[in-house]
């Protein structure tokens, strides 16, 4: 009788733990079934592998993100992975010194600008002039040199099918980039994105400009955030009255001068293969007129006409080890090549017709 009493209570213990297990086993199931039902599975995970990205891009701990914040993410770049300094760009001297003054010490130095409101630092900067004189060069190297987070804003990133969607991204961007600061806020062509207001414009837009101004107020009034709105444009006369008055400082980017050609040859022309008496300003005086840009563009004109001339010596049969050094004629005849062509585009088709070609139609 005993033993049958013991095997009783072996055989309910048994049955209990078997229950027990299945029980726990059918949750488990149900949790996971859950889970892949959760429609906000996929979103999560793709929100914990951009913070992981962000995180490995900047080289910063995990910081928590919102969603919004998220889709931003994409356009931060690390000051340390860009290219471009100071040096990198030839002339504007002068505005060099005072954008490393006001722009770039406030974010370096933080601690020489908290005595007082007259030494704040500055919330916004817009750069203006003409198209390829160094605008956006410029603005990379201001976020290099300061080592700050470079946020390029892009229109196409902000701009959704749902309604009130636009505004949140334009409150991540400033909320990405309190938590990342110190940090650049970076807009180009600004124009397209904070014109003047009109009464044909949509509301979204709108309501986007009524938004970035409220944010960027926000930051003017915070004397220890580390965020500036840079800016470039083409046309600072379109951009809306109440977007100009938040920029504390503009700075004309205008056509290079002599002294500043010849600066920008030496820079693009520094460390590329060329002969030792090339004149520097010689050239820079046969480009009136010229932008950097322009000036690059025209260096890598000239330097296709050894290479063409070692095509031309490989097929002939001749063997040399490597185009030659690029030289003085080579970047002149460059120079008077993309002159004219400068001049063709600018000058206006003409369409001429003679009374003979229509003869035939009476």
């Amino acid at each position: 009788m005993a033993e049958s009493g013991t095997d009783a209570k072996t055989k309910l213990i048994v049955e209990l733990v078997l229950s027990a297990a299945t029980a726990a086993l059918g949750m488990v199931f149900i949790f996971a079934g859950l889970r892949h039902l959760d429609p906000n599975r996929e979103a999560s995970k793709r929100a914990l592998e951009s913070r992981k990205q962000l995180s490995k891009r900047l080289g910063r701990p995990l910081i928590h993100t919102t969603p919004y914040e998220d889709m931003i993410a994409g356009d931060v770049v690390n000051p340390d992975h860009i290219d471009v300094e100071f040096d990198s760009i030839g002339g504007l001297d002068g505005i060099k010194d005072t954008l490393f003054q006001l722009a770039i010490l406030p974010l370096r130095r933080p601690e020489l600008f908290c005595h007082g409101k007259l030494l704040g630092p500055m919330k916004g900067v817009l750069l203006y002039g003409p198209p390829g004189t160094g605008k956006t060069m410029l603005a990379k190297a201001i976020a290099k040199e300061s080592g700050a987070v470079f946020i390029n804003v892009k229109v196409s990133t902000l701009m959704s099918k749902w309604f009130g969607d636009a505004q949140k991204l334009v409150a991540a961007i400033f909320g990405l980039a309190y938590k990342l600061q110190p940090a650049i806020i970076f807009i180009d062509e600004v124009d397209s994105f904070l014109g003047q207001r009109r009464a044909s414009e949509t509301e979204m837009l709108t309501s986007m400009k009524t938004e970035f101004m409220a944010l960027w107020d926000g930051f003017t009034t915070d004397q220890n955030a580390r965020v500036m709105v840079l800016a470039a444009t083409n046309r600072p006369t379109d951009l809306d009255e109440a977007i100009l008055r938040r920029f504390s400082q503009s700075f004309e980017i205008g056509k290079p001068s002599l002294s500043d050609r010849t600066k920008i040859f030496k820079v693009v022309l520094k460390g590329e293969r060329i002969e030792d008496n090339v004149d520097f300003d010689r050239l820079a005086g046969l480009c009136e007129g010229y932008t950097g840009s322009d000036i690059l563009e025209a260096c890598k004109l000239a330097a296709f006409i050894p290479l063409r001339e070692y095509l031309h010596d490989e097929k002939k049969g001749k063997q040399s080890q490597a185009p030659r050094p690029l030289s003085q004629s080579d970047l002149e005849t460059a120079l008077t090549e993309s002159k004219k062509t400068k001049i063709t585009a600018r000058k206006p088709a003409v369409v001429s017709f003679r009374l003979d070609d229509y003869e035939d139609l009476d």
